[in-house]
């Protein structure tokens, strides 16, 4: 079948689907199509198809695209568009998230799968409700139980929900931490060997040690540093 044939129904499949359709369930939809092809359509043209779709929806002058997003294909509205389309919707997804809850769902996010006593390790105060809430918004799912711990407690994970809302296809596409912290990461301090605010020297040194401590709290010293004072 050719390309240029096979591309609309893949386009309204993708457009009225209520979900990401992955590439996979695209070549098993349209080969169950009647009359469609006598030749079984294949996973290649299907891919040829979508990069088609991908690259006449990439032009400006719509107000949409076709992405891949929460693990399958789907018709996105562009960000520019935002603020017209929530007239419509609202932002009644995560506004309705407390802080408490946005909170629990960045620990499992990026600590999945955790279990409920390792959220409240974390947060230090109880997270039930925060955890029933996003199990009802279905941003979350149990995963599992944890075997090697005391009762066995249950596992969370994020949800393909949640990965359709911030437009990844899986979890490693979360930015790292100290990224997602930004300004709120906290760099290794630099210590000084001052006495009262007075540099010392050593016998083996002019000028002053640098000192740093790692993220896992080790005291080690700034080479590099040393080498640009010597140098």
């Amino acid at each position: 079948m050719e390309i240029t044939n096979l591309i609309p129904h893949i386009e309204a499949l993708i457009f009225a689907s209520d979900r990401p359709l992955t590439t996979l369930e695209i070549v098993e939809l349209v080969n169950t199509v009647p009359d469609l092809s006598d030749d079984k359509i294949t996973l290649d043209q299907v891919e040829a198809s979508i990069e088609g779709i991908t690259e006449k929806y990439s032009a400006e002058f719509y107000p949409f695209e076709v992405k891949q997003s929460g693990g399958g294909w789907q018709f996105l509205t562009r960000p520019a568009f935002h603020k017209t389309v929530a007239q419509l919707n609202g932002d009644k997804f995560l506004k309705r998230l407390s802080a408490a809850s946005l909170e629990t769902l960045s620990i499992i996010a990026y600590k999945q799968p955790v279990t409920k006593g390792e959220i409240e390790s974390i947060r230090g105060v109880s997270c039930d409700y925060s955890v029933q809430k996003l199990l009802e918004k279905e941003l979350i799912i149990i995963s599992g139980r944890n075997e090697k711990q005391p009762g066995q407690p249950l596992l969370y994970s994020t949800s393909v929900n949640f990965m359709d809302y911030f437009g990844i296809n899986s979890s490693d596409e979360l930015p790292p931490i100290r990224e997602a912290l930004g300004e709120q990461a906290v760099e290794p301090t630099v210590l000084k060997n001052t006495l009262f605010g007075e540099e010392t020297k050593t016998d083996n040194q002019e000028g002053m040690e640098a000192l740093a401590v790692t993220d896992d709290g080790e005291l080690i010293m700034n080479k590099d540093q040393n080498e640009q004072e010597e140098s």
